[in-house]
């Protein structure tokens, strides 16, 4: 039986480790993993849940941190060298930069026969300046050498690493989207709708606005409180919106809230761990974004019947169906996502029909069981 060593940058809530917990569960007999993944942020809420109820084995290498510590990073390269050593894999299989980084290296220099890496993301743009951005990629390039295979979460986000940013050749990369069990965002969603509104005192005609994600400089949080502001201002309905996730702007976002007068009207609810929740509570979901790999968020939005405004960037256009399901507009184009939002929030029939199309476009494109089939399916080609 092959043996796959699966590296996450961390145990963060997050598509990547519900990704990596159904690849690790699923793939067996076929495959045998052993998933390892680095420490979350003190600002980030754990995801160990998702795997303790899964009943997936993983290790955790402390040192394994978010940002760069030349002491942390390098004690982590040997940690993972030494379990390279001790398991012996087939194939490593990394998820996301850090893991990417650190994984790629060690898995080449212990000569392991099959390296793969998925970008769930990346910050090749509205991260770093140019210079940094620079370096960026041209570890990556290199990184990109040292691997068999770069899986790629869209189509979109294949073009920009091929085309636009020269990262790697065409044939290398294999587009494979995430996967994950959305059957429990349709479970139970009137029960789930009337806790959440109770829990946060929302009346029957008030319509609720909500983004979820970390609160971190490229999610753009600021565009959503002027785009609430805008809605409070232009509305017939009465607003009243959630920003769900906690992070390092938290403390910057609360004194932005403050200073636009919409306290009352905002409310921040931290990570809210079983998300499946918080959606039905919900009427409009928003991302507002300067970059995204394959945003988790809107995918389980329209697992739960919600309709979407959100900016396009990254995989977002192949994520939602535009004009069916999600309405959007470029990151410089705040007006036209204003418009966006107040349109939905007006017209009650075209947010009904939005809602009913996203289950019906998510329900099997990104459904774990496709996910399973299509990895095992590149493992066995490059094995071979």
């Amino acid at each position: 039986m092959p043996k796959i060593l699966r590296i996450i940058n961390r145990f963060n809530l997050g598509g990547p480790t519900y990704n990596a917990a159904y690849l690790t569960k699923y793939l067996a007999p076929e495959f045998e993993t052993l998933l390892i993944g680095g420490m979350k942020d003190e600002t980030e809420g754990s995801s160990e849940f998702i795997l303790k109820d899964m009943g997936v084995d993983y290790k955790i290498l402390p040192r394994m941190k978010r940002f760069i510590n030349p002491f942390n990073d390098l004690t982590a390269y040997y940690e993972i060298k030494k379990v390279i050593h001790d398991f012996k894999p087939d194939i490593v299989h990394t998820h996301a930069a850090k893991a990417g980084a650190l994984g790629r290296q060690a898995a080449a220099a212990c000569k392991v026969p099959v390296i793969v890496h998925t970008y769930h993301g990346h910050v090749f743009h509205s991260y770093f300046g140019n210079f940094k951005t620079s370096v960026y990629k041209a570890i990556e390039r290199n990184l990109a050498k040292k691997s068999s295979a770069i899986v790629a979460i869209s189509e979109k986000q294949k073009r920009e690493l091929v085309d636009e940013h020269k990262i790697t050749a065409n044939a290398k990369v294999h587009v494979v989207p995430l996967g994950f069990d959305l059957n429990r965002f349709q479970e139970n969603i009137e029960e789930k709708r009337k806790n959440f509104r109770l829990k946060y005192d929302l009346k029957d005609d008030e319509l609720s606005v909500g983004i979820v994600g970390r609160l971190a400089p490229v999610k753009n949080h600021s565009l959503f409180l002027e785009a609430i502001k805008f809605l409070k201002e232009n509305s017939s309905k009465k607003i009243r919106a959630f920003i769900i996730g906690d992070g390092e702007e938290r403390a910057f976002l609360e004194a932005r809230v403050n200073h636009l007068g919409l306290s009352e009207v905002i409310t921040f609810t931290s990570w809210i761990q079983d998300i499946a929740t918080a959606y039905p509570g919900l009427d409009i979901v928003c991302l507002t974004s300067f970059n995204e790999g394959t945003p988790v968020s809107l995918i389980e939005a329209q697992a739960s019947n919600k309709a979407i405004v959100s900016t396009c960037v990254g995989g977002i256009e192949n994520v939602v169906v535009p004009g069916k399901t999600a309405l959007l507009s470029e990151v410089s184009e705040k007006d036209i996502f204003f418009k966006n939002l107040l349109l939905l929030a007006e017209n009650d029939d075209l947010r009904r029909m939005f809602s009913l199309n996203g289950w019906n476009y998510v329900k099997e494109k990104y459904h774990f069981t496709r996910l399973i089939i299509n990895l095992s399916a590149l493992y066995r080609v490059l094995l071979k």
